[in-house]
């Protein structure tokens, strides 16, 4: 940028995307100068080197703002962490059941994890059934895909899931007024 250019050739953009052709830097600082703004190295590996005038302070701007944009609809590194028990009732295993699949249309990641504690350790078998249950729900098995599958770490059973590609639930339709449900 600016002073920092040290080569004895640039080809030179103007702010409005024309050309200028090959010149020396200092020609191509003073053409910059009169136009206020910076002169900036985009191409360092072309010969010759090619550098356009522009804000650079507004370019960093709009290029933050686009990359924050990109981050803030991009989910990749978020897991949901959903927990059961071997002992887990049914209704509530239906629950969680149903936050993964919520979960798994929204795109994220699940980590399924089932405790074993205390005497529950004795019985490793039941959390795996109830694993493996879960992970056979025709509801779970169409949205999601197995990312590891089950293993043991210390006392805990766990798997974690991802969303297939393009795969969506259809949109539940809101109750209207005087609905038998």
């Amino acid at each position: 940028m600016n002073e920092r250019i040290r080569e004895r050739e640039i080809r030179v953009i103007d702010e409005n995307g024309g050309q200028l052709g090959v010149m020396q830097p200092f020609e191509a600082m003073r053409k910059a100068r009169e136009a206020g703004l910076d002169l900036v190295e985009i191409s360092p590996t072309a010969v010759p080197p090619v550098c356009k005038i522009m804000d650079f302070g507004k370019f960093r701007y709009e290029e933050n703002k686009r990359d924050h944009e990109q981050r803030k609809h991009h989910r990749g590194g978020h897991i949901k962490e959903v927990k059961f028990r071997p002992s887990t009732a049914e209704h509530d295993y239906q629950v969680r059941k149903n936050r993964i699949i919520e979960f798994l249309t929204d795109g994220y990641k699940v980590k399924a994890m089932i405790f074993h504690r205390g005497r529950e350790m004795a019985h490793p078998e039941v959390g795996r059934q109830k694993m493996t249950r879960l992970l056979a729900e025709k509801d779970i098995q169409a949205l999601g895909q197995i990312e590891s599958p089950p293993r043991m770490e210390a006392n805990i059973l766990l798997a974690v899931l991802a969303p297939k590609k393009g795969v969506t639930l259809p949109a539940a339709r809101p109750l209207q007024p005087g609905s038998p449900e």
